[in-house]
């Protein structure tokens, strides 16, 4: 398990740290994982006095239109949902929320490292490593049922402080002291 899900709401609020009060945040979704963390993130939502604005998109096209969408009716900033899709399309999604503004947070912190603005989560070199041990496990005879299911019990902080300074965000001191890491 990367936790990914059950991490989207605290994205929520990380992202709440760097926008006005009371704006609108796009929630990027693909169509497999979207509904597993709905009630988490509109519960945040009340509590930060933050308005929702989802958007379920499967295509690069999509993806693009979906931030434009938002953006012109007042979105402030991107959370974008963990997903295997919205991985596999970082770049697309990183170029989209630069050209058009919009402050965004991601699932892994090495998309920070590749241009995005700031991520929280476990490492995806810690998850590799830990489905190689799986993998080892299982080709010395053990059975895949009888090997737990493991969580991450680390998770970083990332922000790009270039990435930032072109958005024109100033990052609040409370949240840069909170980073595991900065990149200037």
């Amino acid at each position: 398990s990367v936790m990914g899900t059950e991490l989207d709401a605290k994205r929520l609020e990380i992202l709440a740290e760097l926008l006005p009060a009371r704006s609108t945040v796009l929630l990027l979704a693909d169509p497999t994982t979207h509904r597993e963390s709905r009630p988490a993130l509109d519960a945040t939502a009340t509590s930060l006095g933050l308005t929702l604005r989802g958007a379920v998109v499967g295509t690069p096209d999509q993806i693009e239109q979906a931030m434009r969408d938002a953006k012109e009716h007042g979105a402030a900033g991107v959370n974008v949902l963990s997903s295997a899709l919205f991985f596999a399309l970082r770049g697309h999604i990183i170029s989209v929320a630069a050209k058009l503004g919009l402050p965004a947070i991601y699932q892994w912190p090495e998309i920070a490292e590749e241009g995005g603005l700031i991520a929280y989560g476990p490492s995806l070199r810690g998850a590799f490593r830990q489905v190689t041990t799986l993998v080892d496990k299982v080709l010395k005879g053990a059975k895949p049922s009888d090997i737990p299911v493991e969580q991450p019990t680390r998770f970083s902080l990332v922000i790009n402080l270039k990435t930032a300074n072109m958005l024109g965000l100033a990052v609040p001191p409370l949240t840069l002291v909170r980073a595991d890491r900065a990149i200037d």
